[in-house]
């Protein structure tokens, strides 16, 4: 894996910019960096560089930037294209020659053979730019589910276009304003991170999963080699009506999907939480493998939190190389202060420390881990879809009871503000738009009256960008896991991830987000899903295949850490620092009133919505101190 960063702008910049620029991504590559930098024909200045984590090939023959013959076309990539093989067979055919045994020389030349075209052939994830000389033109793509990040910026004042893996190489770019959109953070509160393709600053933005972005003569603009919504209307459309075959097919493709994944010249293993999805993906992975593969999870102290147990029985069954770590409170808080150093943007997903533990703890062995990650999302497996499905079918209640509170003399007894969070918001999901937000008017209501000015509601910024799914058909929970995979998978999980293991150089790869086994989901009913009010139906019975049943049969856990009482004990002075209303005067972002309301209302409540939202604007103040300008 690895880190790219470049820019073109009007201004000839010394080498030690673009330097410093590509090491502030260490981190993801350090193995090996290279740095181009050239004059163009129309007067701009082109600069591209990368650090390298190498994994396949390596030989210096993998160094990059990387150029074709003619040194016309130049190509950073940070990545894994898991069909290489296959495309470089193809390639020789057509006479291409091969210096090295990288994947990156692949993309290459099959950009050399097929142009943009080349990007729907890559199995993979990927964030990429591609300097075409000939046609004077930059490329970026990102993978089709977003598994590898990829930012860029354009400038209003010169029109520099810079780009980069992560925000710190272009924060490190001369010619970049730290402006924040303080607009969109009552929807960071609500959603725990900034949703694509907006980010944290003004003129900056992330390339979507599967979107193309092209800087030509100047102008920037953008299309989707890989849509979500096209191609889940053209693939359900061909549903697979005998469960018996979609479940061998499936089978089949996972098989596949984690052997290609399995390719790697150092050292290889799987998280194993004892769940369904890390089970599949490390029973799978023990099958293709001659050797025990490594295995790698970490406990809790506490039995709510702790599945090591159930781990350590699911590889003594499979016959894996097991390794567990029991963390401490402490071993937990002590990634938190520096945790903004590496996602570089505020983020507000919790889970994000157990994660980077986890990562250190495999690093010690391995470079490359295979995860889990894409069960819920296509398979139905979040309590949220129970949720969607009550909704769906209690519609008529909802909007009946809705009425009934609205009647004049309830009304003016606020009768609605007082029943539970989730009565309220079931009851008022009135909006045809925002159906599948169910319960983000419970964190909304109270975020937007934490911005000082110019702030938008969450739900109301999120309706343009939600609308074609919200449109699409009446399912609500295929609708909401189309959601999901759009955003919460994007935005939150995958990022999650990439940060948390990157942080340790760590590569991890996500056999279930092969873009061939996201289509085949959307060939399988939902009544595959989720029968019975079993969530994961088709998963589970192929992992009940592999592993005896009483060793899955549990409640889903998660890596939940004890957020809200950090934030009452540990926590609770650094959260009052950072609610100091002299500060937050000063910042002019937070109302110091709300703020400090919420606080108050945390010591008294184990209600989630106070601790989710004050652990985000913690995260957040964190994030300003560190990249921004000093609070204190």
């Amino acid at each position: 894996m690895c880190g790219i960063c470049g820019y073109l702008s009007g201004q000839k910049y010394r080498p030690e910019i673009l330097t410093e620029m590509n090491n502030t991504m260490i981190h993801r590559g350090p193995d090996d960096a290279g740095i181009y930098q050239t004059g163009l024909s129309n007067g701009l200045y082109l600069g591209l560089g990368q650090r390298r984590l190498s994994i396949l090939d390596l030989s210096s023959a993998g160094h990059q930037p990387m150029f074709s013959d003619d040194r016309q076309v130049v190509l950073v990539y940070n990545g894994e294209v898991y069909n290489y093989i296959e495309l470089r067979e193809e390639l020789e055919l057509k006479g291409y020659r091969f210096r090295s045994a990288c994947d990156t020389e692949v993309i290459l030349n099959l950009y050399l053979e097929y142009g943009i075209d080349c990007l729907t052939m890559l199995n993979g994830m990927f964030g990429l730019a591609i300097a075409d000389l000939r046609q004077g033109r930059v490329m970026l793509a990102r993978d089709r589910m977003g598994k590898k990040p990829l930012y860029y910026y354009r400038s209003p004042e010169t029109g520099a276009f810079v780009f980069a893996s992560e925000l710190k190489p272009i924060m490190a770019f001369p010619e970049f304003r730290k402006e924040i959109r303080t607009e969109l953070i009552s929807g960071y509160l609500v959603n725990k991170c900034f949703d694509s393709p907006d980010t944290v600053f003004r003129h900056t933005w992330k390339v979507q999963p599967g979107e193309c972005v092209i800087w030509e003569k100047n102008n920037v603009h953008s299309y989707f080699y890989w849509d979500l919504l096209e191609t889940y209307q053209k693939q359900s459309g061909r549903k697979i009506t005998d469960y018996a075959a979609a479940k061998d097919g499936l089978v089949n493709l996972l098989s596949d999907s984690v052997e290609k994944r399995m390719i790697s010249d150092v050292p290889l293993g799987t998280f194993l939480s004892g769940g369904i999805d890390s089970t599949v993906i490390t029973a799978l992975a023990q099958r293709t493998s001659v050797e025990p593969i490594r295995t790698y999870t970490i406990g809790f102290s506490t039995q709510k939190e702790n599945e090591a147990e159930y781990a350590k029985a699911v590889a003594k069954h499979i016959g894996t190389n097991h390794t567990e770590l029991y963390v401490s409170k402490q071993d937990l808080l002590e990634q938190i202060q520096d945790i903004c150093k590496w996602y570089d943007e505020p983020f507000a997903d919790s889970s994000q420390i157990p994660t980077m533990l986890v990562s250190k703890l495999a690093k010690g062995d391995v470079s490359v881990i295979l995860s889990g990650d894409g069960g819920d999302e296509l398979f139905c497996g979040y309590e949220q879809y129970d949720w969607m499905l009550w909704a769906q079918k209690l519609e008529w209640l909802g909007k009946a009871g809705h009425a009934v509170c609205h009647m004049p003399l309830l009304r003016n007894m606020a009768l609605v503000d007082r029943l539970p969070d989730k009565m309220n918001a079931f009851l008022n999901n009135r909006d045809q738009r925002t159906k599948l937000q169910l319960f983000a008017d419970v964190r909304e209501k109270h975020t937007r009256d934490m911005i000082i000015s110019g702030s938008e509601s969450a739900k109301r910024d999120f309706e343009e960008k939600i609308h074609e799914i919200t449109s699409l058909g009446n399912d609500w929970q295929t609708k909401r896991m189309l959601l999901d995979m759009r955003y919460y998978m994007a935005d939150e999980v995958l990022v999650k991830t990439d940060r948390g293991s990157m942080k340790y150089s760590l590569e991890i790869r996500c056999p279930l987000l092969d873009y061939r086994i996201v289509e085949y989901s959307f060939r399988v009913p939902l009544q595959y899903k989720y029968r019975n009010g079993k969530k994961k139906y088709i998963l589970k019975d192929i992992a009940y295949d592999l592993v005896p049943r009483e060793l899955l049969d549990r409640p889903k856990q998660g890596f939940g850490v004890p957020v809200a009482l950090w934030l009452r004990n540990d926590l609770n002075k650094q959260l009052r620092q950072y609610a100091d209303p002299h500060i937050l005067k000063k910042q002019s972002i937070f109302e110091a009133g709300k703020i400090s309301e919420f606080i108050q209302r945390l010591e008294v409540s184990d209600k989630s919505v106070y601790s989710s939202v004050l652990w985000g604007f913690m995260m957040f103040q964190m994030w300003y101190q560190e990249y921004v300008e000093d609070l204190w």
